[in-house]
């Protein structure tokens, strides 16, 4: 039982844990919320004037179409990643232990890497004065060798292998924990190895796969930097589109407004995935 000493002793140590919490999260979320209310200057700065003319800026078909391709991209990312997380983890849990360390450490040495730096490391290998540029002239391949480095494709391979980790690591532990006969007496009882993986071993997976999607669909919802890098800034996202207005149009109160509505859909977005994952798998 907690006396009231400790309690007051673990109230102090939880203390700075709060007071970071208030100043470096809190308050800048008030401060953006209230920035979204402003209006912008003539010259680029706030004019303190309260109106909801940001938010009602946003409802402009051309924002709502980049919301629609922005939440497109991130779920067909999350199916990709998804899609190859299940059969490569579960082949992962069958083998022997030094040959899983190595796996883990294949996974995590490019992770030492900034993604900045990486994904400029694929964009200068596939660039016109690339390797394979010069390879493919060489060959007398014609064509814009100039898209071969910004493409929608490659927007999707740097976003899977980017965020493939995040969904493959927690399949990966909770197919771990997976009792393998489970598998077997659902195909003792007459089912097909799809159904038995489909039936059986997915809905036990529900609560890792809930999680994946957490750490792969709310960010690549915000990601701008690898469509920027890897698209050639052809297609406008929610995260470009927010950056853009407080980097360069200087619009800070439409970026915040925009900022604080594309929060509360992740929010929605959160709630839904982690309601998901916490049902029941047998009724």
């Amino acid at each position: 039982m907690t006396t009231p000493a400790r309690r007051r002793s673990m109230d102090l140590f939880g203390l700075p844990a709060l007071l970071w919490f208030a100043v470096f999260l809190v308050g800048p979320l008030v401060q953006v919320l209230g920035l979204a209310f402003q209006k912008r200057g003539l010259y680029g700065g706030i004019e303190f004037v309260f109106g909801f003319q940001n938010y009602l800026r946003s409802f402009n078909p051309v924002y709502f179409e980049i919301l629609v391709k922005s939440l497109l991209l991130a779920s067909l990312t999350s199916v990709l990643c998804l899609a190859i997380s299940l059969p490569l983890a579960w082949g992962m849990t069958g083998f022997s232990p030094r040959r899983k360390q190595m796996i883990l450490i294949v996974l995590a040495v490019p992770f030492f890497m900034n993604m900045i730096a990486r994904i400029y490391a694929l964009k200068t290998f596939l660039h016109v004065d690339g390797p394979v540029a010069r390879v493919l002239a060489f060959m007398g391949v014609e064509g814009d060798l100039l898209n071969l480095s910004q493409n929608f494709p490659l927007v999707m391979y740097g976003l899977v292998t980017a965020y493939l980790p995040y969904m493959l690591l927690p399949i990966w532990i909770q197919m771990e924990k997976t009792d393998p006969s489970l598998i077997e007496s659902a195909m003792d009882l007459g089912a097909s190895p799809w159904q038995a993986f489909r039936q059986v071993l997915v809905p036990s997976l529900r609560p890792a796969i809930a999680s994946g999607l957490l750490l792969v669909q709310v960010p690549v919802m915000g990601e701008y930097v690898i469509p920027d890098l890897l698209g050639g800034a052809k297609t406008m996202l929610v995260g470009n589109l927010i950056s853009e207005q407080f980097l360069k149009a200087r619009d800070w109160p439409f970026g915040a407004a925009l900022g604080i509505e594309m929060l509360l859909l992740l929010a929605a977005m959160s709630a839904v995935i982690m309601r998901w994952g916490r049902r029941e798998v047998l009724r």
